[in-house]
């Protein structure tokens, strides 16, 4: 009896520490099974690793630099007035492969409309007139501006420019004459001619003048870009 006592206490002590062995493997198994499952917090054990943004790949999606808008040269000896030079410029551009396009008619025609009413009221601040021609001047492109500053305009080019619109430069009062104005022509049929041409039938014997006058051309050609 005492035997089989023993044996019965012999057999659970086995059967014990049987199962504690299992339970300790299968403990093992399942701490190594989620450390082979984590996912890496750090930088280091990512699979795809972060990308730092360097200094070329930051140069080369910035934005595109923009060229400068080209500016009239005064530099020269005897330059006309900003003015001037706007307004006889912009009609020889006519001359050359790059004259004033559809886009730009519209636009320059309100603004030298704009310029003709402040010169005719003349009581528009020097700032005010300053700005409308600096925003004449920025709606013509590069090339227009490079094209008008190599033509170097002076007074000998306001005057060929006049002569070839029947427009008598210097002192007097008298009706312009030459190509132009139509000699022989009635009153009535030389002034529809010189209002085709933005003349005014008066021969301006100073700069505000001859301004006017090239500036009357300047709307009638721009008025009939279409």
């Amino acid at each position: 009896m005492k035997r089989l006592a023993l044996l019965s206490i012999l057999i659970s002590s086995l059967i014990l520490v049987t199962a504690c062995g299992t339970t300790t493997a299968q403990t093992t198994d399942l701490v190594d099974f989620n450390q082979a499952t984590s996912v890496p917090t750090s930088s280091e054990g990512n699979t795809i690793p972060e990308l730092p943004l360097s200094t070329e790949l930051a140069t080369e999606i910035a934005a595109p630099e923009v060229a400068a808008q080209a500016q009239l040269d005064f530099s020269y000896e005897n330059a006309l007035s900003e003015k001037l030079m706007l307004a006889l410029g912009t009609l020889k551009l006519a001359e050359t492969d790059n004259p004033v396009n559809l886009d730009q008619a519209p636009q320059l025609l309100l603004l030298w409309q704009a310029l003709q009413n402040m010169t005719n009221s003349g009581t528009s601040p020097e700032e005010e007139v300053n700005a409308v021609l600096a925003q004449i001047e920025a709606t013509l492109n590069s090339a227009q501006i490079n094209l008008i500053n190599s033509m170097k305009l002076t007074q000998t080019d306001i005057q060929t420019w006049a002569a070839a619109n029947g427009v008598t430069l210097g002192t007097g009062s008298g009706s312009g004459t030459g190509q132009g104005t139509g000699q022989g022509m009635s009153p009535e049929a030389r002034a529809t001619k010189q209002a085709e041409n933005g003349m005014t039938g008066t021969s301006p014997n100073n700069e505000n003048g001859l301004s006017v006058v090239i500036t009357n051309a300047l709307i009638v050609y721009l008025e009939n870009i279409k």
